[in-house]
């Protein structure tokens, strides 16, 4: 088992910065990548970035290139989300997940095992 606990979900202003964390632990060897994900109210959770935990090899939704970053401190056993520029559009509730058997990022959101229980972040103008 894994237990996942998000943070650092806030109001900000468009244009501004959050970092978001989640922190594992549990039975951290058996995780193979991590994920970000994003539901908005009336919409499916979408993939937002994901990181493999064994080379730290990173992947993005064209949506967020360039202003988001995703990173890990395997001492801490905690993935960050490092959010620049943020619009409207980002706001959501933002849950992070562990995959525990891809070789590679999945998208989707079937393919993880464990949840966090979500951190909203809202972006206002």
């Amino acid at each position: 088992q894994v237990q996942l606990v998000e943070s650092g979900g806030r109001l900000v202003q468009v244009g501004g910065s959050l970092r978001l964390a989640c922190t594992a632990s549990g039975r951290i060897s058996i995780m193979s990548a991590m994920g970000w994900f994003r539901q908005a109210p009336g919409k499916e959770r979408q993939f937002v970035s994901g990181i493999r935990w064994s080379d730290g090899s990173t992947y993005y939704t064209d949506s967020v290139k360039g202003r988001f970053t995703i990173s890990r401190d395997n001492a801490k056993n905690t993935v960050y989300l490092q959010m620049n520029s943020l619009k409207p559009e980002d706001t959501a509730v933002y849950y992070c997940a562990a995959d525990t058997w891809a070789t590679t990022i999945s998208k989707t959101p079937d393919n993880y095992d464990y949840w966090g229980q979500g951190t909203q972040v809202t972006v206002s103008s």
